[in-house]
């Protein structure tokens, strides 16, 4: 479970050889959720509200790289 980046204390984690569609993980204490790279859309679990907004924004933003590292680890 490689750790790619920490975004306000949130890791942002991409596994290989994971499950389409192409997202990646988050955590931050005992939350956890699971967002779907092409929406920024959370699939599955749920973050704190004060972190939500922030992570989809970064997640918008950096969806390029996302999208490399995910081609990365699941070619």
């Amino acid at each position: 479970m490689p750790t790619f980046f920490t975004i306000s204390g949130v890791k942002i984690q991409l596994f290989f050889r994971d499950h389409a569609p192409p997202h990646f993980h988050t955590s931050i204490a005992e939350y956890k959720a699971i967002i779907k790279i092409e929406t920024a859309e959370i699939l599955e679990g749920e973050l704190p509200r004060n972190k939500k907004k922030e992570i989809l924004e970064w997640a918008i933003e950096n969806k390029e790289v996302l999208m490399e590292i995910w081609n990365e680890l699941n070619d």
